[in-house]
């Protein structure tokens, strides 16, 4: 794992599954998480599949389905468990079977899957708890592998954001630091290794990275903007002012511009516990 600079963490700080508020928000914007998060590249879902053992897959966390689509067009069977109800009604409509619950308290009532997948999910979950339940139902050689796509913007755009979030929060000190995003998740990324290790039920965890683009214009980036967890308790007014100096900002760089993304997965393999 990478070193991380005492400066400079998530927004959340190194526990965010404590913030229940946040992660059970998402569902108040359904529709618009599922039409505007990105999704995640072909090579990362190929690596994660030809890394286990068969084609059964539980999606934790898996909101309105997003990856689950991807892993089922990669020929998976899945099943999906999230807190919400609203997220989980949505991704129903795709047809991929959803359990509401808490991933800590979810009965697995025997089941065993071949690999468990979290994408943008996994730091809502105990690390430790949540790799325990993931070796109850994983047999060995099954794979565990948490994913988060990690947004860096160029530098011109980043300082555009910055200095609107300067204006509208400036209390939201974080979007000032200039160390690089991936470093920004680098605890969480470190959590759940430490929680993997903790279980004694899992091989030495890895760090995949895959690299991709997406070009946004103005409004699909606006579109994007609500999604995020650190802004799920703004108030209406505060939330307006950011989507229209954001807007601004976008529109002064020409209307739109290239998001550099990391797919960085945190992934081990479940061992013989004999």
């Amino acid at each position: 794992m990478p070193t991380i600079p005492p400066q400079r963490v998530h927004p959340l700080g190194d526990q965010p599954h404590l913030y229940r508020q946040a992660a059970e928000s998402f569902g108040a914007r359904a529709e618009r998480y599922d039409r505007a998060r990105p999704r995640y590249p072909d090579a990362m879902v190929e690596a994660i599949v030809k890394g286990s053992p068969g084609p059964a897959v539980l999606d934790v966390g898996c909101g309105t389905g997003i990856a689950a689509r991807q892993f089922q067009a990669a020929g998976c069977r899945v099943l999906g468990v999230d807190v919400d109800e609203r997220m989980a009604e949505l991704a129903r409509r795709d047809g991929i079977e959803v359990e509401v619950s808490t991933f800590e308290s979810w009965d697995p009532a025997g089941r065993r899957f071949d690999a468990v997948i979290s994408a943008q999910a996994w730091h809502w979950v105990e690390p430790v708890a949540g790799a325990a339940k993931a070796a109850q139902v994983l047999p060995p050689g099954g794979r565990l592998a948490a994913f988060w796509n990690v947004a860096q913007p160029p530098p011109e755009v980043a300082d555009a954001f910055a200095a609107v979030h300067e204006r509208v929060l400036p209390e939201m000190s974080f979007h000032r630091v200039k160390t690089p995003p991936l470093e920004g998740y680098s605890p969480l990324f470190a959590k759940t290794a430490d929680g993997v290790r903790q279980t004694g039920a899992f091989a030495e965890p890895e760090q995949w990275r895959f690299d991709w683009d997406r070009f946004y214009t103005r409004d699909e980036w606006l579109d994007v903007l609500p999604t995020h967890g650190i802004y799920a308790q703004l108030p209406p007014d505060k939330m307006q002012e950011l989507l229209e100096d954001t807007g601004a900002a976008i529109d002064a760089l020409g209307g739109g511009f290239t998001m550099r993304y990391a797919a960085v997965v945190a992934t081990a393999l479940r061992i013989d516990a004999r």
